[in-house]
C-alpha cells in the first residue's frame, strides 16, 4: 500500500512541477525553488505567511526531538543518527524557512522527513484521518503516549503538501533568496 502512495506522490510532485521542462533554466535559483519568479504583493504575503508558519512548527517539533534524542529514537524504535537528521532538518530547515533562505534546499529534508513519518503511520496501520475526538468515548480518547490527539497519518500529510508548495512556488519576494538571487 505505501508503494502506491509513493508513486502517487511522486507522480503528482512531477505533473505540477514539470520539472523536466524547467530544469535548464533554474541555475542558481534552484537553491531557492524550482520556481523562477519571486511573486511580491499579495502572493508574496501569503507566501511569507506560509513559510513562516511552517518554519516555526518545525522548529517547535525539532526542538524537542533533539533534546530528547535518545528518547525519541527508542520510540520509533529507529537509529538515533537517523533521529538526529530529522531533528536537525527541522531545526535547521525551519530557521531557513523562516528567513527564506535556500528554501528548496531547506524543505526537501523535512520533506522527506515527513514522508517518511506518513509510511511510518502508514505501516501502523493508522487511518488517515482519526476519529472526531467528540465522537470517541472518554476512555478511548488516548494516543499510544495517553491521552492526547488520536493517531492518525493526516497531519504528516498536510506537511508534505505545504512543504511541495513552497519548494514549487518559491519564497516570495520577501524572502532573503529574493534578494540574493531575485532579478
Amino acid at each position: 500500500m505505501i508503494y502506491k502512495f509513493a508513486i502517487g506522490f511522486a507522480f503528482t510532485f512531477l505533473l505540477v512541477t514539470n520539472i523536466s521542462s524547467n530544469l535548464p533554466e533554474l541555475g542558481l535559483n534552484l537553491f531557492s525553488s524550482l520556481n523562477t519568479v519571486f511573486p511580491a504583493g499579495l502572493q508574496g504575503t501569503v507566501l511569507l505567511l506560509l513559510r513562516v508558519s511552517i518554519g516555526l512548527l518545525f522548529l517547535l517539533h525539532g526542538y524537542p526531538k533533539i533534546t530528547h534524542l535518545q528518547q525519541w529514537a527508542d520510540l520509533l524504535k529507529m537509529p538515533i543518527f537517523l533521529c538526529f537528521l530529522s531533528a536537525a532538518s527541522m531545526l535547521g530547515g525551519g530557521i531557513c524557512l523562516i528567513l527564506g533562505f535556500l528554501t528548496l534546499l531547506a524543505s526537501l529534508p523535512i520533506l522527506g522527513s515527513m514522508v517518511f513519518a506518513a509510511y511510518l503511520d502508514i505501516s501502523q496501520g493508522k487511518p488517515f484521518m482519526a476519529r472526531d475526538p467528540y465522537l470517541i468515548p472518554e476512555e478511548q480518547y488516548q494516543g499510544p503516549l495517553g491521552k492526547g490527539e488520536p493517531p492518525s497519518w493526516e497531519k504528516a500529510f498536510m506537511y508534505c503538501v505545504m512543504l511541495i508548495a513552497i519548494a514549487v512556488l518559491g519564497p516570495g519576494a520577501y524572502s532573503l533568496d529574493a534578494l540574493i538571487f531575485g532579478r
